[in-house]
């Protein structure tokens, strides 16, 4: 019977934390008229506002979004824009940030091969965005800003620069849980990745 009382202690507490948590994030009429100029990655009720009148209902996703619209279509070398360098270096940093050049280069290089690939989208923005394709966008962080080293990566990728020999495919073999990608042919590992066909 301790047991049973015990669970139910548990219970009860964990719903009533939830409760509170859930009316302190709750703007409230002290709050109500502040307003703050959101930003790209920013989470909390407002941002939830914003969603819901865009029509925007996938909360996971990050409602606001920076563009530069500054020369987005101004190419960069060989018909590249600069929206495609800024968005295959968000997904740069969004996937690899902690690697070196030559490794953060490499998962460019990916979604660039995959572009020639046939066998997925054909654009930098169609391969990043394609359902289920990479954990950062999944979880958001496609929208943080890249730092130098992940637009120099995304530079060097679009112009050709592949250390991993015609890659479509990279993981981290420590926290890879897909038995699926470990049947593909693996041609190399640079830093934490490895890549393969």
């Amino acid at each position: 019977m301790d047991k049973v009382k015990q669970m139910i202690f548990y219970h009860v507490t964990g719903i009533f934390v939830m409760l509170m948590l859930a009316v302190f994030s709750m703007p409230g009429a002290d709050n109500a008229k502040v307003t703050r100029e959101l930003a790209m990655g920013q989470v909390g009720w407002d941002v939830r506002q914003t969603q819901e009148a865009s029509g925007d209902r996938i909360s996971e996703r990050p409602a606001v979004r920076t563009v530069d619209t500054r020369n987005v279509s101004e190419p960069v070398s060989r018909g590249v824009s600069r929206k495609e360098v800024t968005m295959l270096a968000r997904a740069i940093h969004g996937e690899a940030r902690g690697e070196s050049l030559q490794g953060q280069a490499a998962v460019g290089a990916v979604i660039v091969n995959r572009t020639r690939s046939g066998s997925f989208p054909d654009s930098i923005d169609g391969v990043i965005f394609q359902p289920g394709a990479f954990d950062a966008v999944d979880d958001g962080q496609i929208w943080l800003d890249p730092d130098q080293k992940s637009v120099k990566a995304a530079e060097l990728a679009l112009s050709g620069y592949d250390p991993t020999g015609g890659a479509i495919y990279y993981w981290n073999p420590v926290t890879s849980t897909s038995r699926w990608i470990w049947s593909r042919a693996i041609i190399t590992q640079i830093g934490e990745h490895v890549f393969a066909k």
